[in-house]
């Protein structure tokens, strides 16, 4: 399954944010025993990269953590034509339309996010951590 994971996501485990740090840190870990195939957005690790600067106030830490990303993740470009069709989504955060156009052209499963309000009119199944863990789960369960 490849699954394109929402900022918030990963930015929840780098900065240990509770009570959202268990569940995204067993996606990571998901990620990383090839469970399923996790995939950013280039423009998602510049998200990341500037949040974690803003926190961290260390230069080299903050490298060194995107590296390690760049180890685990895919990382697919936003191209123009994802921002154009984007802006005429449904989907009202154009950010967002944005991800949806971006996962639905490189062919993802689906989407992992936290701010699930703003993705109901999307045309891929989107879910919590704790959903995303839940469905893993059962689809190991079906192949054993």
């Amino acid at each position: 399954m490849k699954v394109l994971i929402d900022t918030c996501v990963i930015v929840d485990v780098l900065q240990k944010r509770d009570p959202f740090y268990q569940a995204a840190m067993e996606i990571l870990l998901a990620i990383s025993n090839r469970k399923c195939t996790g995939v950013l957005t280039a423009k998602s690790i510049t998200d990341i990269y500037y949040i974690l600067r803003r926190g961290i106030h260390n230069e080299g830490e903050v490298r060194r953590l995107v590296r390690i990303l760049f180890t685990l993740f895919e990382v697919e470009d936003t191209f123009s034509t994802d921002c154009e069709v984007a802006l005429d989504s449904l989907i009202k955060d154009y950010e967002d339309a944005i991800m949806v156009q971006t996962a639905s052209r490189i062919g993802e499963d689906c989407i992992v996010t936290r701010n699930l309000k703003d993705y109901k009119l999307s045309s891929l199944p989107v879910f919590s951590p704790e959903q995303f863990l839940t469905k893993l789960a059962e689809e190991e369960n079906i192949e054993e």
